[in-house]
């Protein structure tokens, strides 16, 4: 089987156009999110937190903080009038683990019911955890290993087997009830957290694999780690370390004054007293699992339940195709050019793994939804929307790769100085593929303009240290003054020669 068949294209299925609202009932935070329709991708439309601390010394007195019951339905209050004015179609309120665990709990749940005039699921310990791993699962369906989701209460502990569920655990060693129970005390943290890891037998099975790091504390420490190690790319999906550098990242956190804290961007000043217990959790988790890898996920409980509610049809889309898909509907001038560029390059990239037709289909579906920039800076913007936009499904050094084969569709010679920090991630064969790839639909669209139809009229070969293009003889839109400097970029990007053979009426036909 050919990677190409392997990997056939699938049209989107039709999907409900009206928005998808989630009411995240946390700990710390009750925050609102509303997800453009049920799409593959969940593309926030509206995000908003309040901090609360609902859970604030809930370990002690068993209740609800009082203060925060107060301003979380307020802020619940606003969420429903907000989601009925942006015609929501379905908002859901989703309470974790404070609300589980309080025994003021089901008195807080009928309040915010009466406000909202909706109903408030309240999830179990396996429901939050595994639905903080769907959230995972939603931006790599393949994902393997485990998923630890930090919140305000809990910590969340799940086991996946590609993309399967395995073990799970729910402990009390979120960041407040933590801090509370510690006292600050980062000894006896480690003690409390130790314990409670003693208890889970299939530890063990984590190691050598890949970790999952959910949670805003979490995704903060890795915007650290990115500060500090001058990493190219300041993008945090997907953001992966080995534990031995995660571990050294840590030690070095941990001499950090607040004011170097501070100075990093993208950092709130309210989640900077919980950075010291949030990389205690994470360093003894690497430190009892010893996984090989750690990852921070941007995805957890909200887009688990986004991804719940998709139709079947949909949740089994590819999420990285789906998204370029609805890219080159939205914004490109011709959408159907790129399932044709990715047939016509093919004879140039022979015995490619399923993997790489992948990524090189994404390149041909988005290449040309970047048209309407200014010439100018058109590879340039191209480039930078490419590596920021919320793809799901990619690592990094396939983001960085996807980012420069679009931007060399737009530019032979590439300056831009992100640009040449991206190709740092990419060894030389990797590079050269993504310059060809590049180079490839740079061609393509100069021969045709991106006009559909085109393309399958000529052919592109590669053989004993020549590059050919073969193209219908008299046809005055195949003018070789128009795309000739272009088949040159192309060979001399492949290490062969250029040559153009001109296709006579029968071969045509």
């Amino acid at each position: 089987m050919t990677a190409s068949a392997a990997f056939p294209h699938v049209p989107a299925a039709p999907v409900d156009l009206r928005p998808l609202g989630v009411v995240d009932i946390g700990s710390n935070s009750v925050r609102l999110v509303v997800y453009r329709g049920l799409a593959r991708t969940p593309i926030p439309l509206f995000n908003e937190k309040a901090t609360c601390a609902l859970g604030k010394g809930l370990g002690e007195t068993g209740v609800l903080n009082p203060e925060g019951v107060a301003l979380a339905l307020k802020a619940v209050k606003r969420f429903a009038h907000l989601a009925r004015r942006m015609n929501v179609g379905k908002l859901e309120l989703v309470a974790t683990a404070a609300v589980r665990d309080a025994w003021d709990g089901r008195d807080f749940v009928r309040a915010l019911e009466r406000v909202s005039g909706l109903p408030v699921s309240v999830l179990s310990g396996e429901q939050e955890a595994k639905t903080a791993a769907l959230g995972v699962l939603c931006g790599l369906p393949d994902a393997d290993g485990m998923v630890a989701d930090l919140g305000g209460g809990s910590l969340e502990l799940v086991m996946l087997d590609q993309g399967r569920f395995g073990d799970f655990a729910t402990m009390p060693l979120g960041i407040l009830r933590l801090s509370e129970a510690s006292d600050n005390s980062r000894v006896r943290a480690v003690d409390i957290i130790d314990e409670h890891l003693a208890g889970l037998p299939w530890i063990p099975k984590g190691r050598g694999r890949t970790l999952y790091a959910v949670g805003g504390a979490w995704r903060s420490l890795a915007r650290v780690c990115i500060e500090q190690m001058h990493y190219p790319l300041h993008v945090l999906d997907n953001f992966a370390i080995s534990r031995v550098e995660a571990l050294r990242l840590i030690e070095v956190l941990s001499r950090l004054s607040r004011k170097s804290l501070e100075s990093i961007q993208g950092i709130s000043r309210k989640r900077l007293p919980h950075l010291p217990m949030a990389a205690v959790i994470l360093e003894r988790l690497l430190e009892e699992v010893r996984p090989e890898t750690l990852v921070f996920s941007v995805y957890g409980m909200r887009e688990g339940r986004f991804f719940q509610n998709l139709p079947p049809e949909v949740r089994v889309q590819d999420p990285l195709i789906s998204s370029c898909s609805e890219l080159a509907r939205s914004a490109g001038r011709f959408p159907e050019h790129g399932e044709e560029l990715m047939a016509w390059m093919a004879p140039l990239l022979p015995n490619e793994s399923v993997e790489q037709a992948r990524l090189r289909r994404a390149a041909c579906l988005i290449s040309d939804v970047f048209w309407s920039e200014h010439p100018d800076y058109r590879a340039d913007q191209a480039f930078h929307r490419v590596l920021k936009l919320p793809f799901m499904g990619l690592n990094h050094t396939d983001r960085a790769g996807l980012a420069l084969t679009v931007y060399y569709r737009y530019t032979s010679e590439g300056t831009d100085d992100w640009a040449m920090r991206a190709a740092s991630l990419l060894d030389e064969t990797r590079l050269k593929r993504v310059r060809i790839i590049g180079h490839a639909l740079r061609l393509g669209h100069t021969v045709t303009g991106g006009a559909p139809g085109l393309l399958g009229r000529s052919a592109l070969s590669a053989k004993d240290g020549v590059l050919t293009f073969h193209v219908p003889e008299d046809d005055p839109i195949f003018l070789p003054e128009v795309f000739g400097k272009r088949l040159e970029k192309l060979a001399r990007a492949m290490g062969l020669e250029p040559k153009l053979a001109l296709l006579p009426p029968a071969a045509q036909a």
